[in-house]
């Protein structure tokens, strides 16, 4: 199983930025992919941001152009720079991996962390 360290959640005031950071650990031979997922309360969970070992990002439509995602394969590091945020940006925000690793490749998630935006 893979261990995933979320940090950098908060509370920030409608057009701020936040930083998230998000470090994988365990036995992993080799992560596929690395993301963010947010789920809002009373809202299904849902893609912010994945980016693949071969450089490959996807945004959800309503973070592009604000949100960037940046990834390092090598230290198992994913990053998560969020500009320009709005209310509507609150949400518990999820780390993900895609990996080969100990019992075979999977899919493993952090605990969360909190982003609430509001004045």
């Amino acid at each position: 199983q893979v261990q995933l360290a979320e940090s950098g959640g908060g509370l920030v005031q409608p057009g701020g930025s936040l930083r998230l950071s998000c470090e994988a650990s365990g036995v992993i031979f080799q992560i596929f992919a690395l993301g963010w997922y947010r789920q809002a309360p009373g809202k299904q969970r849902e893609l912010v941001a994945t980016i693949t070992r071969g450089g490959i990002s996807h945004y959800g439509d309503s973070v592009k152009g604000r949100f960037t995602i940046s990834g390092n394969f090598t230290k198992n590091t994913v990053s998560l720079q969020m500009n320009s945020l709005k209310p509507e940006d609150t949400a518990v925000y999820y780390c993900y991996t895609d990996a080969a690793r100990l019992g075979g490749r999977a899919e493993d998630w952090g605990q969360g962390t909190q982003v609430t935006v509001s004045s």
